[in-house]
């Protein structure tokens, strides 16, 4: 029993250190992507009056980002689980801020198009490669705390990029450069440097690891080898991820998680332009108070995550933070200027939040062979509403001069995902069997431990 104790307190003791050394190398690297991803929402007049790029043209344009990462981001899966978790997430970090930092020198749209592709291409497989990297090195019973917390890290994200891009925005004519040259070249090489950084600093086996003890090494090898072991599939670990396409549990979850990501990037996209028509409004301005919806939704997190370790089912919190969503964002169509800021803070405190409690339900039990194509799968395809929402605000707000419309249409979307959400499959921790040989690799699931 000794050992055994030892072990246990060996694996409690790895798994306490990876999230005070290694999660928030993570959340850096999360905070250089959100700002990749965001800051055309913040330059948009700006490319407008200094490029010629209209609404349409921009809509069309944030939208591609997400067309490109649909389509390379099971190829870049594979490649991930060739070249391992650290050395990939290294290189897609260079790649994105190079991509970043050559936006400063659009000239036309097609060079818009163009970049914003290449953007989504080589960011494509960031999501799946962190989750993998977690599976890697933290125990299945403190991983859901460490998807919760890393996903959670992006309302910080987004909260830092408003300030972030209006102080990098009132730098216009600084050296000769425009405000909107300065946001995407600082940001973009911001990330080139963090990405080689990263490799530097993260670890690609458990064995690398020089911070911890050689016992604290044997007991977390241990506790994820068996992990291994006792969900292994009947096929030795070999995954269609085609025949995955096809299960119709994969398809409701992209679905319930594209109408998370229509609200996400909709206002990732759009609140900047929202904000502005508030009277008296700067670029400072508007950074600042970009950031007040995802602050909101950053405490929001936190409460539904002190739901969520108690709760059985995740369901119910699930469709309460979608509804939460769909009439926050109801009443921001119907409100003035200043009233509507205050219910998109209330809508991004329910799409915000219904994000980690979604990932719960595919991410909580899965063999890590299985999570990773899985995740890559519903995120790639989950993530198309990134292409159609800030498409189809463009268009709506080209024809008609107003978003409002396009609020209508997310308050809709979500309120048919809460719908959704009854028909998922759902797994109860605390009395479920282990998966078994032959189970369905998307639905089966051990039993989640308690958490310490």
């Amino acid at each position: 029993m000794t050992s055994v104790d030892n072990a246990v307190a060996d694996v409690a003791s790895a798994t306490k250190k990876f999230f005070k050394r290694v999660l928030p190398i993570m959340l850096v690297m999360l905070v250089c992507n959100q700002l990749n991803r965001s800051n055309i929402g913040y330059a948009q007049d700006h490319l407008q009056a200094d490029v010629g790029i209209g609404a349409a043209a921009y809509g069309f344009g944030a939208g591609l980002f997400f067309i490109a990462y649909a389509i390379f981001e099971l190829p870049s899966n594979v490649m991930m689980e060739k070249y391992g978790a650290k050395v990939w997430l290294a290189r897609i970090m260079v790649s994105w801020g190079i991509v970043s930092f050559l936006m400063a020198f659009v000239q036309n749209e097609t060079m818009f198009y163009v970049l914003r592709f290449l953007l989504g291409a080589a960011e494509a497989g960031f999501f799946p490669a962190v989750i993998f990297y977690f599976a890697r090195w933290v125990p299945a019973g403190q991983r859901g705390r460490a998807t919760a917390i890393f996903i959670a890290g992006s309302s910080i994200a987004a909260a830092l990029s408003g300030p972030i891009a209006g102080m990098l925005l009132s730098l216009h004519g600084a050296l000769g450069l425009r405000g909107w040259q300065w946001l995407f070249g600082f940001e973009g090489a911001l990330s080139v440097v963090v990405g080689f950084t990263v490799f530097f600093l993260l670890d690609a086996k458990i064995r690398d690891a020089k911070w911890l003890t050689a016992t604290e090494k044997d007991a977390l090898s241990q506790a994820i080898a068996d992990e291994d072991a006792q969900h292994a599939t009947a096929d030795g670990g070999k995954i269609n991820r085609w025949k995955m396409l096809l299960n119709p549990q994969i398809l409701l979850l992209c679905g319930i998680y594209f109408s998370v990501q229509l609200s996400i990037y909709a206002n990732t996209f759009w609140l900047p332009s929202i904000i502005k028509q508030i009277p008296g409004t700067t670029d400072l301005t508007v950074g600042f108070l970009s950031s007040i919806p995802w602050i909101c939704a950053v405490f929001a997190m936190y409460f539904a995550a002190k739901l969520q370790d108690k709760a059985r089912s995740k369901k119910p919190l699930l469709v309460a933070a979608l509804l939460v969503a769909a009439v926050g964002t109801f009443a921001a169509a119907i409100a003035s200027p200043v009233m509507a800021l205050v219910f998109l803070a209330v809508a991004a405190m329910g799409f915000k939040s219904a994000s980690p409690l979604f990932w719960t339900i595919p991410q909580s039990g899965l063999h890590p062979l299985v999570l990773a194509p899985a995740i890559a799968i519903i995120n790639s395809l989950g993530n198309l509403g990134g292409f159609v929402a800030p498409f189809g605000f463009g268009i709506i707000k080209e024809q008609t001069g107003s978003v409002i419309p396009g609020l209508f249409a997310l308050a809709a979307a979500s309120t048919i995902a809460a719908g959704l959400v009854y028909f998922l499959k759902e797994r109860r921790s605390g009395n479920e069997p282990a998966v078994e040989a032959g189970d369905n690799p998307v639905t089966a699931q051990a039993p989640e431990p308690s958490r310490a």
